[in-house]
């Protein structure tokens, strides 16, 4: 039963890892990277569509993203959409696919960039304490129904906690490698 509770948890923990390096993975770092145009949505005969599942999406250079829409007739709506977003980059396009280039990052907008990267980790060590707390009350309740002992709850709640220190560390891991990453000229 507690078992279950700290497994349950370690999951939920794992899932909000992968939800932060998907999006550290969609900031700019100074070299293209397909995931900073794949949550772009484009109007697609009127349905909100990702960019992926419109276009193929390839980085022929450090420094060159490469769409090229299956569909012809959405280049226009696909380079609205990145013109659109905060990404700070202006597409190009030759009628069939749209070229973007990649500018040089200024030390400035690296320094901004970090504290976004910063923030994301934050926000999912708030999350990851979160998921700690809704594990440590679970165990409480069952303490309080009788179903464990005090024992088996200090000692549950003393593994919850070894979790979380260990999925901390993991999103400072995690961020301090993206910083080092934007920061690298």
């Amino acid at each position: 039963m507690i078992r279950d509770i700290i497994n349950d948890a370690e999951d939920r923990m794992k899932k909000s890892m992968e939800h932060l390096t998907k999006d550290l993975a969609s900031l700019r770092a100074g070299r293209a990277n397909p995931a900073m145009v794949e949550k772009l949505s484009v109007d697609y005969y009127g349905v909100g569509t990702p960019i992926n599942q419109l276009a193929n999406i390839t980085v022929p250079e450090a420094r060159l993203l490469v769409i090229q829409p299956w569909d012809k007739s959405i280049i226009a709506d696909i380079e609205k959409s990145i013109m659109k977003s905060d990404l700070g980059i202006t597409p190009s396009n030759d009628g069939n696919v749209i070229r973007i280039a990649i500018p040089q990052l200024t030390e400035e907008r690296r320094k901004e960039l970090t504290k976004v990267a910063r923030g994301e980790g934050e926000n999912t060590k708030v999350a990851v304490r979160n998921l700690r707390r809704d594990a440590n009350e679970h165990v409480k309740r069952l303490l309080k129904d009788k179903l464990v002992s005090e024992d088996d709850e200090r000692r549950a709640q003393d593994d919850i906690q070894k979790l979380t220190d260990r999925m901390i560390a993991e999103v400072d891991k995690i961020v301090s490698s993206k910083e080092q990453d934007i920061m690298a000229v």
